[in-house]
């Protein structure tokens, strides 16, 4: 496990620091219900953080099926993704309207630890993306 924590890139990718920060996350991006990337952490590539933005849909669109199959509840509201392998797990969480935010993390990692900063900052994309925008000062006089 490295110490250094990963950057990441994009300009809404500061929801991604702390939980790059985390023991055991390895990965994080962010990306848009119909599968694009909307931030990444900078050690992932382009077309890795593509990729992921892309399964990410498709997990949740599988996921939603997957519940409606068993409960024949349509459109049932997801908490989270969990995808576990050998590797590690992927983390999918919804973000917000037409977003998600995914992790993968070591096999090692605490995964209730991983899920709850997860959450924590999903609520902190709420908040920015709710906050109006700042005037500049001279405008804000005119």
């Amino acid at each position: 496990m490295s110490t250094s924590r990963p950057p990441v890139t994009d300009e809404i990718s500061w929801v991604l620091t702390p939980l790059l920060e985390l023991p055991g996350v390895l990965h994080a991006v962010i990306a848009t219900g119909d599968g694009l990337v909307e931030g990444a952490s900078k050690d992932l590539s382009r077309a890795s953080a593509e990729r992921v933005a892309a399964m990410t849909a498709t997990v949740h669109a599988a996921a939603r099926a997957f519940t409606t199959a068993f409960t024949d509840v349509e459109q049932p509201k997801l908490a989270q993704t969990v995808v576990e392998s050998d590797l590690g797990f992927a983390v999918v969480v919804p973000a917000g309207e037409n977003t998600s935010l995914a992790v993968f993390a070591a096999p090692d990692a605490q995964l209730g630890n991983v899920a709850y900063q997860m959450q924590v900052q999903v609520a902190a994309l709420s908040r920015a993306m709710a906050s109006p925008a700042r005037q500049q000062d001279a405008v804000a006089r005119t």
